[in-house]
C-alpha cells in the first residue's frame, strides 16, 4: 500500500525557516518523480517543486524559486522540502505527492499546515 505522511510544518514569522519532511512507504521514491504542492484557503492545488528520477534534477515554481530547496533521502525513502526565507503567501497545507500523468494527481499525503505570520 502506498503511504506518504507530511511532517515539519508549523507557524513561522516572515523571513524564517521551516523544513518539511515526507516519509514514503509501499514504494521507493528512487524510482519516482516526486512533488510537493501546496493549498492555500479558498484556492486551487498550486505545483510548489519536483524532484525527478533520474539524476535528481529539480524544478520550482517562480514564486519559491530561490527560497525553497527539494531534496531526498533514497536511504531512508523520504523527500524533504527546505523553505527558507518564508512570506506570508507561503501560508498553504503544503502535500507531498508521487507523481502521476502530473504533481496534482497521484497519491499524496494528508498535508502539513504551514503558517506564515507575525
Amino acid at each position: 500500500e502506498v503511504q506518504l505522511v507530511e511532517s515539519g510544518g508549523g507557524l513561522v514569522q516572515p523571513g524564517g525557516s521551516l523544513s518539511l519532511s515526507c516519509a514514503a512507504s509501499g514504494f521507493s521514491v528512487s524510482s519516482h518523480w516526486m512533488c510537493w504542492v501546496r493549498q492555500a484557503p479558498g484556492k486551487d492545488l498550486e505545483w510548489v517543486s519536483s524532484i525527478l528520477s533520474d539524476g535528481d534534477r529539480t524544478y520550482y515554481a517562480d514564486s519559491v524559486k530561490g527560497r525553497f530547496t527539494i531534496s531526498r533521502d533514497n536511504a531512508k525513502n523520504t523527500v524533504y522540502l527546505q523553505m527558507n526565507s518564508l512570506k506570508p503567501e507561503d501560508t498553504a497545507v503544503y502535500y507531498c505527492v508521487r507523481r502521476d500523468s502530473t504533481c496534482t494527481t497521484g497519491p499524496r499525503g494528508q498535508g502539513t499546515q504551514v503558517t506564515v505570520s507575525s
